[in-house]
């Protein structure tokens, strides 16, 4: 008869610890890959218009791991000006790739980052410095704003993921076909005001 009552007490409690936990569990901070971009605006300095973005990268375990092991990544911010038109697709004015290669170096246990549009090249102590830097853009110019109209309403996009075909040849064609190695942001669009 003890047993019983004990056996009917712990199911009882077992059940309010999951329904009254549900909630904690729900609110548990996971860590999820994929990339991010949080904010973006335009801003001109002499007759230039600049890019300022922040973006949140966080790769996969297998990303990781191979950059570890010596692969680097390349990263791509894929970048549209755009013209608005009411009843036609919208025109694009510009587009604009910026790359950039992080590298692990086993021998200096340093991270660097490479910007392959301009060749500069910066180290750091910790991935969380490197993927800090990758992630933020300040002031990258875009283009003159005398080719734009001034009547005329624009708007830009920005996507930003892992370059596949830059990836060696297995982990290529794995990236095809293994969502841990599809690392890419949705497009991001703003106004743009000059």
């Amino acid at each position: 008869m003890f047993s019983k009552v004990a056996h009917n007490v712990w199911k009882q409690s077992l059940f309010f610890m999951l329904v009254a936990g549900t909630p904690l569990l729900l609110n548990a901070p996971v860590y999820a890959r994929g990339i991010t971009v949080n904010q973006v605006h335009t801003e001109v300095l002499d007759d230039v218009l600049y890019l300022n973005a922040a973006v949140d990268i966080k790769p996969g375990k297998a990303m990781l791991g191979a950059l570890q092991e010596g692969v680097p990544l390349t990263f791509v911010y894929h970048i549209s000006i755009l013209r608005r038109r009411d009843y036609w697709p919208d025109e694009t004015v510009a587009r604009l790739e910026q790359r950039y290669r992080l590298e692990y170096h086993a021998l200096t246990q340093q991270y660097f980052l490479v910007n392959l549009n301009s060749g500069s090249q910066f180290s750091f102590p910790s991935l969380e410095a490197a993927i800090s830097v990758l992630g933020t853009i300040v002031k990258l110019p875009l283009l003159d704003v005398n080719l734009l109209r001034s009547r005329e309403q624009y708007s830009g996009q920005i996507q930003v993921g892992i370059d596949d075909e830059a990836l060696p040849v297995p982990l290529r064609l794995l990236s095809y076909f293994s969502s841990d190695w599809h690392l890419k942001s949705d497009w991001y669009t703003w106004p743009i005001h000059f």
